[in-house]
């Protein structure tokens, strides 16, 4: 028989996997094939700490296949194309990526195999629904607000995850060496403390530690100093795991307050690959048009400063070194490193968006894109402009005896509890730490006033 081309993508499993079942129902042999595509437009090739857990996740799904995953660099169309015409492949099968880029090479590919007689079976790995499958009950229009959306999402099937297929054939090609496309950081290895394991098992694993203490994830998810969080972002990214295997695992689990509202963050990243989808200026063009005209600061110095956790705000200093030493970066404190670049800095949502890009192994496009727009206020449902993080309330109430804040910034480990998030007010402040690169008052009030000149 002819072999059938699988083409992996962010998919990088073997159960529940709809592309690799419909390939290896055929019977024919396989190409399990990877292609490592760095043409993607502008920022949005894969950044460093991405390319870091591509290779381990490549690793494990190469061992899975018992050796027999086929890798290829280059242009994918391209690639794929050449590939079909060496092995006489009959069929290629993918399952879907939404960015737009991707879409639209997909869309083309897939129009030039038909038209050459090549069958393409293209399906949904990546979310518990299609993004066009949701729509407002007055106008059939994509939401722009999560809470009718999740509501019309929660009282919707998700169809069971399937198992892995047994006894794959294989058919031989040559492949590239994965240790020849230097995904790794060397000199320096700044990788050298990530704390994560990539791989399908691992990623399984991942989900049934967590599901243990799923009650308590309500109240958990907050308190950066604990691991109250699943942990489950950049297997979900990389599609080590899929969402539908993860909402079952959840729903049987049992209920409980803790299990709904992670169930509500599933429906969040959900809520966000459909405002890419449909908006796919999205990673650089705010939704709220007004925000177009906006003047923000630029200060190189600001920036450096908070990218390297050296603002002088404990909370923020610790989250963005976090995000240095181990590629992850825990969600509450995204929230508020954002908001303090955004409304005090005055800096542009996208300079934040581009370093979370090349710095989370969670890095997604549509989620980072939709979450940056969020802080900023320009996005879809988004926060309104007066909400400003103040990040020493914010470490007080989710961090209160400084756990966190010493775990990433040493610094104080000697300040007193009571002044560990302000330490400049303690009477012998750190002599080894920054004082803050910005008055929190002053920064407010500055944010405050120009997004009500812009909102009118």
């Amino acid at each position: 028989m002819k072999p059938v081309i699988v083409w992996f993508r962010q998919d990088l499993r073997l159960a529940d996997n709809p592309a690799l079942r419909a390939a290896a129902a055929t019977a024919a042999p396989l190409i399990c094939l990877f292609v490592l595509d760095d043409h993607a437009p502008g920022d949005w090739a894969w950044g460093g700490a991405s390319r870091w857990w591509l290779h381990h996740s490549l690793t494990a799904l190469d061992k899975s296949l018992k050796g027999k995953l086929v890798l290829r660099k280059g242009d994918a169309a391209t690639t794929i194309k050449a590939l079909v015409k060496e092995s006489g492949a009959e069929a290629v099968m993918w399952n879907r990526c939404y960015e737009p880029f991707a879409v639209e090479r997909d869309h083309k590919l897939a129009d030039v195999l038909e038209k050459a007689g090549i069958t393409v079976e293209i399906t949904n790995a990546a979310l518990m629904h299609e993004p066009w499958a949701l729509k407002t009950k007055t106008g059939g229009k994509p939401f722009r607000v999560f809470t009718p959306f999740w509501k019309t999402m929660r009282g919707m099937d998700v169809s069971k995850p399937h198992p892995a297929p047994r006894n794959l054939k294989h058919h031989k090609v040559k492949s590239d060496e994965l240790k020849g496309w230097k995904l790794l950081p060397t000199r320096p290895n700044w990788a050298k403390n990530f704390d994560w394991t990539p791989g399908e098992k691992e990623a399984h694993d991942a989900l049934y530690d967590f599901l243990d203490d799923i009650g308590k994830y309500g109240t958990a998810r907050d308190l950066p100093a604990c691991s109250g969080t699943s942990r489950l972002s950049p297997h979900l990214h990389w599609g080590e795991i899929s969402p539908r295997q993860v909402w079952h695992a959840v729903r049987t689990h049992g209920h409980s307050a803790g299990s709904e509202t992670f169930l509500k963050e599933l429906g969040w990243r959900e809520f966000c690959a459909q405002l890419l989808f449909h908006n796919p200026g999205l990673p650089t063009q705010p939704l709220d048009k007004r925000f177009a005209k906006f003047k923000w600061r630029k200060s190189e110095k600001d920036f450096d400063a908070w990218a390297r956790g050296q603002t002088g705000i404990p909370i923020v200093d610790a989250g963005m070194r976090q995000l240095w030493q181990t590629g992850w970066m825990h969600n509450r404190v995204r929230m508020i490193v954002a908001s303090l670049l955004i409304k005090h800095l005055g800096t542009h949502w996208r300079e934040g968006e581009r370093w979370f890009w090349d710095t989370l192994v969670d890095a997604d496009l549509a989620n980072n894109s939709a979450n940056w727009q969020w802080v900023a206020g320009c996005g879809a449902d988004a926060a309104p402009f007066f909400r400003i993080f103040n990040p020493v309330l914010q470490g007080k109430k989710f961090d209160p005896k400084g756990v966190y804040v010493r775990r990433f910034v040493p610094e104080l480990n000697e300040v007193p509890d009571k002044f560990v998030h302000n330490p400049w007010e303690a009477p012998q402040p750190p002599a080894n730490y920054p004082k803050p690169i910005v008055d929190l008052v002053a920064g407010r009030n500055r944010a405050l006033k120009a997004f009500r000149a812009l909102k009118g």
